[in-house]
């Protein structure tokens, strides 16, 4: 079988975040988004919450209106988020949970009990030309949830593996949950979605889901603004890259080296 490419959509929620931290206009993340472009970024995310903390309304007007690579919006199922998408029409709108007390994303969007609320953001996204994505936990039941209610992309929430890999790489735990992540990417194949996956991966973590070869985009983001203080935006999206390339053309069986 030939092997497909994998590609990489960088996250810029977290340079907006050093901006707010102060006010102003600096760091912006789209000159950010511009740097990924030219380290070999093949898309842009961005999650517009609904308290602003980091990406603002004007970030995603000037996303939409300045960079060439796609952008995947990340919002939550709400009135005001899908006025917004259908407003700007990104290339992609990703459906995610959102608690205003929480950090960061905590686990993947319910699709199964949430089914009938989700319904009408799926449709009219579609409608508009969107392509929808929903960000769910590696599980059966998700997955044909998302099918269910007609969302071509699923990304896997692979927060629970990244934790335990930071634990114990080649722990029973970290195995386990890389293996439930290779299993929903295959039955994610059979069920006739494209999936994605993301969240917590880091240089070491990425190389087994990198591996995966019915992964088809991993997206980055917090990990790699963190580095990029170290050695820079560009260099460590690059560097991203290699890695996951690397990965893919050893074929690492999707297991812990």
């Amino acid at each position: 079988m030939t092997q497909r490419y994998l590609r990489l959509g960088v996250n810029i929620d977290h340079v907006a975040t050093i901006r707010n931290a102060r006010g102003g206009g600096h760091p912006d993340p789209v000159r950010a988004a511009r740097q990924a472009a030219a380290a070999g970024a093949d898309g842009i995310t961005a999650h517009l919450r609904e308290d602003r903390r980091h990406i603002s309304d004007d970030d995603i007007r000037r996303l939409i209106e300045s960079i060439e690579l796609p952008l995947n919006f990340e919002m939550a199922a709400t009135g005001e988020m899908l006025k917004i998408a259908l407003q700007h029409r990104p290339h992609a709108a990703c459906i995610v949970p959102e608690k205003r007390q929480e950090v960061t994303t905590e686990g993947g969007l319910d699709a199964a009990g949430g089914a009938s609320a989700l319904r009408p953001y799926c449709d009219q996204l579609a409608d508009a030309g969107i392509r929808v994505s929903l960000f769910i936990d590696p599980d059966r039941i998700q997955l044909e949830a998302a099918r269910a209610l007609g969302a071509p992309v699923v990304e896997l929430h692979t927060g629970a593996y990244c934790g335990a890999f930071i634990e114990d790489m080649n722990g029973a735990r970290a195995k386990a949950e890389l293996a439930r992540i290779v299993a929903a990417a295959a039955l994610a194949e059979e069920l006739g979605l494209e999936c994605h996956a993301g969240h917590g991966l880091t240089f070491d973590s990425v190389k087994p889901v990198a591996a995966i070869p019915s992964i088809l985009e991993l997206n980055i983001g917090h990990f790699l603004v963190g580095e990029a203080i170290y050695v820079g935006l560009e260099a460590a999206i690059k560097r991203m890259r290699n890695i996951m390339d690397q990965a893919r053309s050893d074929g690492l069986g999707a297991r812990i080296a």
